[in-house]
């Protein structure tokens, strides 16, 4: 089941140390928003605009390294998420991580939770892995971005 994932292990103290995690997350990104959006320049345009590349990239990775490592440690692997709620998002408010930050933060956790109850009641009293209703809801999303980015190269 934790390959595929699952939210039914969750329990107080878990969920409490993932909000401890997401809200340091959402703090860190939310404050470098303007760093992230400058990276959106290339790594030579972010330089110019006195960023030090080498430090805030390395914060970065661990940053991320800490938020997935603790998602997947509670939750499983459950695709998709990161590859189909930031393009959404993105299609919404644009590339301002001042706003995109933010409403990806809810709408990833609005789509795990659609998922989490679909998986809950299709097979009831069973239930379905959320990573397979996952790759239903983002195998097609994932062709469309193939398709899309062939057409534009």
């Amino acid at each position: 089941m934790w390959s595929m994932g699952s939210l039914s292990g969750a329990d107080n103290h878990k969920v409490i140390f993932l909000w401890i995690v997401l809200i340091a997350l959402f703090v860190y990104s939310y404050r470098n928003a303007r760093l992230l959006n400058a990276l959106l320049l290339g790594d030579q345009q972010a330089e110019y605009l006195g960023i030090r590349l080498k430090p805030f990239k390395r914060s970065l990775i661990i940053f991320c390294a800490l938020g997935v490592s603790t998602a997947i440690s509670m939750a499983g692997m459950i695709g998709f998420v990161g590859l189909i709620v930031p393009h959404i998002s993105r299609f919404f408010v644009g590339a301002d991580h001042k706003k995109l930050l933010p409403l990806t933060f809810l709408l990833g956790a609005l789509l795990l939770i659609v998922a989490d109850i679909i998986s809950r009641i299709i097979i009831i009293p069973s239930e379905l892995p959320i990573g397979i209703v996952m790759a239903f809801i983002g195998a097609p999303f994932f062709l469309y971005l193939l398709i899309q980015s062939k057409g534009s190269a």
